[in-house]
């Protein structure tokens, strides 16, 4: 299936869930998100959920990691370059709605994405190669890009594997994804 119609599929199936269901299936989606072997490192970029679509809630993610006492990361989106900019999460930092809704911090300190360990990433769809569909502006792509080689790439999803995800040359294939049920560690293909 193409990523348009994965997107609509996605879409779709994300608004059929109930409030409670979203909450239910985001809690239970960091309960298995403990079970990854992610822990001992120090940088996680998290993404805040854009409520008008639906993403899973990252809150109970988020209390995982300063129960943990690690550095949180969050992200400013800019527009025009299709960039992200990593800021620390702060006891001051002052959560935003930017553009399109996004929640983000107004401003902070910024963090090198060099120093990110971590990044779990938000997507409509996944397949086991790591492929994801996102909604089609390459944010994470390009971001994931300038990270370090070695870090570790966390889908959240609400739903299971797709069979297969169209990929292009610039996808940066997923580690792991985590859904309500199970976690899924990906394997990308040597293409």
């Amino acid at each position: 299936m193409n990523k348009q119609s994965l997107r609509e599929k996605y879409k779709a199936l994300r608004a059929q869930l109930t409030e409670e269901e979203l909450e239910n299936l985001s809690l239970s989606i960091a309960n298995q998100a403990l079970t990854l072997p992610i822990w001992e490192h120090t940088y996680y970029h998290i993404f805040l959920p854009i409520a008008k679509q639906r993403e899973v809630n990252t809150e109970y993610l988020l209390h995982i990691l300063q129960g943990k006492d690690k550095e949180v990361v969050l992200s400013k989106s800019n527009f025009q370059t299709h960039e992200m900019t990593s800021l620390l999460l702060t006891d001051t930092t002052r959560i935003i709605l930017g553009p399109f809704g996004i929640p983000e911090p107004e401003d902070g300190l910024e963090v090198p994405s060099s120093k990110i360990d971590v990044v779990f990433v938000p997507l409509l769809a996944f397949d086991l190669q790591g492929h994801r569909v996102g909604y089609g502006k390459g944010f994470y792509d390009r971001f994931l890009q300038t990270c370090k080689a070695n870090v570790v790439k966390v889908g959240l999803s609400f739903f299971e594997a797709e069979a297969l995800v169209e990929a292009s040359p610039f996808d940066v294939a997923l580690d792991y994804c985590v859904t309500p049920n199970k976690v899924y560690t990906l394997q990308a293909s040597s293409e």
